[in-house]
């Protein structure tokens, strides 16, 4: 099958052929049709997370959000058949320890991150490979496309789990959205659906457009605009939950400050080695106030089902973010579009 390989950090990806995966007694094989280009693509990528003994390896196929067909199945395999068409979150349980038997298989002590780890090759590629099917691949409903699951990827999954369950998000709250790339657009449309007030914040005029269209009520641009305070005026005080979805040192600070009393930070985007995983945060502040800092990991592959209902019953229409349709020799050129900020919406490789 064809692969895009990861031969070097910073350099353009391998788009070669490589091994057909095979399935185990307990994973399928699936067909990928569409796979979401993600910036945790571009940390990998790029190499980041040496620091935290975090690198991805070389030689090594990239991409993490895939939906597709299921064409060969291991023969332990009890709940998944071939033709079934799936979805597969990044963050994948073992489906017995303790964690996962309690719905937080995102946070599996013995998981693995598709696209991330040697054992758990990605979806860059014609096929991937599922472990522990029964328990990781999720069955799409009728009609919807790979596609549009490929957008929900992991970054409406990360968007519902960190507003829904992590900072169980309220119909009326203001909810404060720092960075519109893919998740954080991802963000605006699932805060939107669940009722929420949203406010948004970038650079660019363009993604704040976006912003608008998912459902933010208000947007913010950054460079022309003091955050905190625009923020504080728009919801009378400060946001209720306020999420950092891209990871630099600025923007976790500044959704930290644009909290009101008793508010809920969200973290989901990662930091980059100017950041090294830490950032100053004003901690007697978050006392004094009692400010909640909630990281949120993926999604449990438990409580997909919640995501892909709001999917079916037309509350959330993750395809109107696709900015870009690729095939797979595109995709090298893609991920080094994230490095200047210049992708568009949502960025999908189909097949």
């Amino acid at each position: 099958m064809r692969a895009a390989v990861l031969r070097e950090y910073g350099e353009p990806l391998d788009v070669t052929d490589v091994p057909d995966p095979e399935a185990d007694p307990h994973g399928v094989v699936v067909d990928v049709e569409a796979c979401g280009i993600c910036r945790s693509d571009w940390h990998s990528w790029q190499g980041h997370g040496q620091w935290a003994d975090d690198q991805v390896p070389l030689d090594f196929v990239l991409g993490h959000e895939p939906a597709g067909t299921v064409v060969e199945v291991g023969e332990r395999v009890e709940s998944v058949r071939e033709g079934d068409r799936v979805a597969v979150p990044f963050n994948l349980g073992c489906g017995a320890c303790g964690e996962c038997l309690n719905g937080h298989g995102n946070t599996c002590l013995d998981g693995r991150a598709l696209g991330f780890e040697r054992d758990a090759p990605g979806a860059f590629a014609e096929r991937v490979h599922v472990p522990r099917a029964d328990y990781n691949a999720m069955p799409l409903p009728d009609g919807v496309a790979a596609r549009d699951v490929a957008a929900l990827g992991c970054r409406f999954m990360t968007a519902f789990h960190g507003l829904a369950h992590r900072a169980d998000l309220a119909a009326g709250e203001w909810v404060a959205v720092h960075g519109c790339g893919g998740v954080g657009l991802s963000a605006v449309h699932v805060a939107d659906a669940l009722g929420a007030r949203v406010v948004a914040v970038d650079i660019a005029d363009g993604k704040l457009d976006r912003a608008a269209a998912a459902g933010a009520d208000a947007t913010v641009n950054s460079r022309e605009e003091e955050p905190v305070a625009a923020i504080e005026a728009v919801t009378g005080g400060g946001a209720d939950v306020s999420m950092d979805a891209l990871g630099r040192a600025e923007t976790c600070r500044n959704s930290v400050d644009c909290l009101r009393q008793r508010g809920r930070h969200v973290q989901v985007g990662l930091t980059t080695d100017a950041e090294k995983g830490e950032v100053s945060l004003p901690t007697d502040t978050m006392t004094r106030w009692e400010v909640e800092f909630l990281g949120a990991r993926g999604m449990p592959p438990t409580r997909y089902d919640e995501l892909l209902g709001l999917l079916e019953a037309g509350e959330l229409s993750p395809g109107s973010l696709v900015g870009r349709e690729v095939g797979l020799d595109a995709v090298p050129d893609r991920l080094a579009a994230m490095t200047d900020y210049e992708t568009d919406g949502v960025e999908v490789l189909t097949f």
